[in-house]
């Protein structure tokens, strides 16, 4: 089975750098460009299926990848962003200024156990992410995608390549990116990671 992992379009607070967890955020203007664009890069592929985070941005992003083709939609709770907390929506000037033992841990040699203040820790996402493993494991199709957000592709690749959790930085997950792996019984690999070719066209 070959699977597409996908991140959201951008958001203003993407473009503005904004700290951004479980706040439903719409795509901005280009956010739905990028959506589209990446509609048209999957027009050709035979997806049997779309798996989505409930947040309107992965939403409207899992809508635009499908286009008028009648693929099954699977909303997952697992696949809702990393709990930011007390730390969402600020800069990261104000997260340096606010919560520095908190930095402290996340830049240290454990950041998976570093709990975002009032959230949630790298842990407990890829904890709720097992159910979702299982069942994609268990899926039949030959192409599916799932659509979701940053810290959740992240330790998705983490769970799936078998990748201490600590590494999570190892993994680019740009906006309206795309990193694809192959499912094989227990073996998994690689064929593409962060890919944006298909924004090309909507450089100035």
């Amino acid at each position: 089975m070959i699977v597409h992992l996908i991140r959201h379009g951008e958001t203003e607070h993407n473009r503005t750098g904004l700290t951004l967890g479980r706040a439903d955020v719409p795509l901005n203007d280009l956010g739905r460009q990028q959506a589209a664009a990446l509609g048209a890069r999957f027009a050709d592929h035979p997806l049997g299926a779309i798996y989505c985070s409930p947040l309107s941005r992965a939403l409207e992003t899992a809508r635009a990848l499908a286009g008028e083709r009648d693929i099954p939609l699977y909303v997952r709770d697992e696949l809702l962003e990393m709990d930011v907390g007390e730390t969402e929506n600020i800069t990261f000037a104000e997260l340096r200024e606010r919560y520095p033992g908190f930095l402290n841990e996340w830049g240290g040699a454990s950041p998976e156990a570093a709990r975002m203040p009032g959230g949630e820790s790298l842990t407990e996402v890829a904890s709720r992410l097992d159910p979702f493993l299982a069942d994609l494991r268990a899926i039949t199709h030959d192409h599916i995608a799932v659509v979701t957000h940053n810290f959740v592709l992240k330790l998705l690749l983490c769970r799936l390549l078998d990748v201490p959790l600590r590494s999570f930085r190892t993994f680019g997950t740009d906006v309206a990116s795309v990193s694809t792996v192959i499912m094989r019984d227990s073996r998994i690999s690689v064929r593409v990671l962060n890919d944006l070719c298909h924004l090309h066209s909507l450089e100035s």
